[in-house]
């Protein structure tokens, strides 16, 4: 009998032995499995970590690349880099930049794309950036009608020769383009501007402006307003119905736009393709979209142009925006700090 339970002790420990063999080699080649599964894992995550951070630093790099407002600099150092050597513009252009750093509290400069876009790019950015709502009038009409009330209800079929500026085209599709034109003016307008978080605005207008399809059209659409705008002037004057602001007159006295035609003609057509707007323009377009601009002349410092305002007649709940220029024809967006 003892034998028989000697015997059975030893098979059940030699069968112990050998499950456990079995399941050490299992637990053996589960851990490798796990092991070499964990280390796979974590080469996989830190190589998709890394194609992340490269492709989101690539498309940083576009978008900065794309941008036609571009962050903002420090305005001192950006004034040092442009402007280096002893000749006398040189000097004066660093003198300017320094009263603005000293007097005007500009600590920061936005550069905005050099093209002849430059002056209305600057406006409509600030525009947008700030969250600044539609014009009184704008709210009271639909802007999208306004292509069609000039050309059918006040009969100006003469705004087929509208040219969308590096796009010189003329003929019927001008309607239609205009169209959308103001389609996208005011639906990106109303978006962003009610956008209440700044950091989302910001992020939104640094989007739409490094689309050049999308920020062209608002340019163009803002051309059409201040084609309106003239429209409207023209014939109150000519009805006498009411008296209309004083920068038309002067808008009016120029042989070269005498008349809405000839405005259209010789230098809306143009603006975004050989031209930018001049000051009696620049007048019209703070005019039409209820804000004051402050612009910073900066070849005219130390004289009384050094700091000039569009237009010199305002409403006071009218919002202000700030441009400064070195030669009345590109101008970036100065960045104020107390």
């Amino acid at each position: 009998g003892r034998h028989e339970v000697w015997s059975w002790k030893t098979a059940s420990k030699e069968s112990l032995c050998l499950m456990w063999q079995k399941v050490k080699v299992q637990l053996m080649l589960s851990m490798s499995f796990l092991t070499a599964l964990f280390w796979y894992c974590r080469r996989l995550y830190s190589f998709l970590a890394q194609l992340l951070k490269r492709w989101s630093n690539y498309l940083q790099r576009q978008l900065i690349r794309n941008l036609s407002v571009l962050p903002e600099v420090d305005l001192l150092g950006y004034s040092a880099r442009e402007w280096k050597g002893e000749t006398k513009q040189a000097k004066q252009m660093r003198e300017a930049y320094e009263e603005l750093f000293r007097s005007c509290h500009i600590k920061y400069v936005r550069q905005v794309r050099r093209d002849n876009y430059s002056v209305i790019r600057a406006v409509l950015f600030q525009i947008f950036s700030l969250g600044i709502p539609f014009p009184s009038w704008m709210k009271e009409r639909d802007i999208l009608k306004l292509p069609e009330k000039l050309l059918y209800s006040q009969g100006c079929n003469w705004i087929q020769q509208y040219s969308f500026g590096p796009e010189r085209y003329t003929g019927p599709n001008a309607f239609g383009k205009l169209r959308k034109c103001m389609e996208a003016l005011k639906t990106n307008w109303a978006e962003i501007s009610a956008t209440r978080d700044h950091e989302e605005r910001g992020s939104m207008c640094n989007t739409l402006f490094s689309d050049e399809s999308k920020e062209y059209k608002l340019y163009e659409a803002i051309k059409f307003i201040m084609l309106y705008e003239v429209v409207e002037a023209y014939e109150q004057i000519k009805s006498r119905d009411e008296p209309v602001h004083s920068l038309f007159s002067l808008l009016f006295a120029r042989d070269s736009s005498s008349d809405p035609l000839s405005f259209m003609m010789n230098h809306l057509n143009s603006i975004g393709d050989s031209i930018c707007l001049d000051q009696v323009e620049l007048f019209l377009l703070g005019y039409l979209l209820e804000v004051k601009i402050r612009v910073y002349r900066l070849h005219r410092f130390n004289t009384e142009e050094f700091q000039v305002k569009y237009p010199d007649e305002y409403r006071r709940e009218w919002n202000e925006i700030s441009l400064l220029t070195e030669d009345d024809r590109y101008y970036h967006i100065p960045l104020f700090r107390t």
